[in-house]
């Protein structure tokens, strides 16, 4: 090729993989999942008096969801399960697609 003019388009690219060939390609990719239990706000001079013991008031209830993270972009909600002494997350609410993506746009 030696311009752009011969270079097959973008969408003829895209149509000539299917969605599983998508899928398949993305499939290997990891990605960083966190779970939030709630969240607070202070001061600094409040964050230096915690000692141990201390008790930090979160915005949540205990039995409220918590909001699970897929590189940052909430993605579903759950609540904390035991699995064999150790702690695990049910999902319980997968969040729209919608609402996924549009996280995607804002951090680019």
């Amino acid at each position: 090729m030696s311009d752009m003019t011969e270079a097959p388009s973008m969408s003829a690219v895209a149509g000539a993989m299917s969605m599983g060939d998508n899928m398949d390609l993305l499939a290997g990719i990891s990605l960083r999942i966190s779970v939030e239990v709630g969240s607070a706000s202070m001061t600094l001079s409040e964050l230096l008096r915690l000692g141990e013991g201390s008790v930090v008031e979160l915005d949540r209830q205990a039995n409220d969801f918590l909001d699970i993270f897929a590189n940052g972009t909430l993605i579903a909600r759950g609540e904390i399960v035991d699995v064999d002494g150790r702690y695990g997350i049910r999902v319980v609410d997968v969040v729209a697609a919608d609402r996924r993506l549009a996280g995607l746009e804002r951090r680019s």
